[in-house]
């Protein structure tokens, strides 16, 4: 009797639910030091494993991907149709995402009537100058960017390198055809890393519940599920609108295929390590051309930063409220603009909205000490806001491939096989 094997989706989200209640009883039940040595020995080693295997292949994937996505555009004005698009799309949605959270946070007041412990000494990293990050979007090395996985770098010269090959016309179809082999290569590679997803998976989500439990989110509850209902919202409401009024595509067809996605960006945090998943399923299942894929998603996990952005309004509004502060209209407009404007080039990698809030906090004049007060809690929430940072990615690619009419539609609303 032939059985039919589990799809790797399913797997994937099977090993994300175990691994919340293995944490939990773990972190409830088991000595601290047993949960120390299952640490170090299998969790830590085994999703890192995991990880540095997705991370591996985003630098070489988003070099070959996007020179042959801009090769493959080939018309220059179109190029600068498509970018125009997206980066308006990203701005807009990054900056309709904020707002939300502030109108939410003003409404709900998750700072107001309850007592928080000491802050948690932080100490803020610089955030960088705004025009600081133009000028270094240039780089002086291409392969000392590659090596130090330098995204905005990797962006601009792939994308310079592409429409020179372009203009090189027919005498650059060789490389051409090379570099479509590679990157079909890489997509192999991101299969094969995949199969060991369930256990990374594992390993990932317990151990951040074993060590944060389910106590530290106690105290900031109201803070918490604020965040939490305000990014259901942009991934629900906003992002489901978007892709049935501007997209012109049924919303459920999306999320069946792309929730895999959101479940390794949940477990990685990290915008960056779910590109070559994010490439993967846009492409495939999705039906966006790579030209368009290729360009689109490497470029938002760098620039695109709504649920991270979120969660600046909401931090902001708490901040505040702990503190006795309160943010005028006009502040709350340079909350919007501050945090729309810092997530330009702020790295796809666990932890950065942190950074960001410091930027947030310091143009209105709010006390960055306030960030010790929800950085327990961050690890976790983090996790949830990765996972819209890389929808809304994925959304605007969907949607900037149908205005292009390039969007396969019959794969786009194919039934996903078992």
């Amino acid at each position: 009797m032939n059985k039919k094997k589990m799809s790797i989706a399913n797997q994937v989200l099977i090993a994300l639910i175990a691994g919340i209640v293995f944490g939990i009883l773990a972190n409830s039940f088991f000595p601290k030091p047993f949960n120390e040595g299952l640490s170090k020995w299998m969790l830590v080693p085994f999703g890192n494993i995991f990880l540095r295997g997705i991370k591996m292949l985003v630098a070489p994937l988003v070099l070959v991907s996007l020179i042959v996505g801009t090769a493959s555009i080939g018309d220059i004005k179109k190029l600068g149709r498509v970018g125009g698009k997206i980066i308006a799309y990203y701005l807009l949605t990054t900056a309709l995402a904020i707002t939300i959270a502030l109108f939410v946070a003003n409404i709900v007041n998750p700072g107001i009537g309850i007592n928080i412990p000491a802050p948690k000494e932080f100490k803020p990293t610089e955030p960088p100058f705004l025009m600081d990050i133009f000028v270094n979007m240039i780089p002086t090395n291409p392969f000392e960017a590659l090596v130090k996985g330098e995204m905005l770098q990797i962006i601009v010269f792939a994308i310079l390198f592409g429409i020179s090959l372009a203009l090189f016309g027919e005498k650059g179809k060789l490389l051409l055809d090379v570099l479509e082999n590679i990157n079909e290569v890489l997509l192999k590679i991101i299969g094969i890393v995949m199969l060991f997803a369930p256990y990374g998976v594992f390993a990932l989500i317990s151990n951040v519940i074993i060590f944060q439990g389910i106590d530290v989110l106690l105290p900031l509850l109201k803070y918490a599920l604020t965040i939490i209902f305000v990014l259901l919202v942009q991934v629900l409401l906003v992002y489901g609108s978007l892709l049935k009024i501007l997209g012109k595509v049924n919303p459920v067809s999306f999320f069946k295929k792309f929730w895999p996605v959101m479940v390794v960006a949940f477990s990685t945090s990290s915008s960056n390590a779910t590109i070559p998943v994010n490439l993967e399923t846009c492409e495939k299942k999705l039906g966006v051309p790579e030209s368009i894929a290729s360009f689109t998603i490497p470029l938002g996990a760098t620039v695109n930063m709504d649920g991270t952005a979120i969660m600046q309004g909401v931090a902001s509004i708490f901040i505040a409220q702990i503190y006795g502060v309160d943010l005028t209209i006009s502040q709350q407009l340079m909350i919007i603009l501050t945090a729309t404007l810092a997530s330009i080039g702020t790295a796809g990698v666990p932890g950065v909205g942190l950074v960001m809030l410091t930027m947030v906090l310091q143009s209105v004049g709010l006390p960055i000490e306030g960030i010790g007060i929800i950085i327990g809690v961050d690890r976790i929430l983090d996790m949830s806001r990765t996972v819209v940072n890389v929808t809304g990615d994925a959304v605007g690619t969907v949607i900037v491939s149908n205005s292009e009419k390039e969007l396969n539609l019959t794969t786009y609303n194919s039934t996903l096989s078992a």
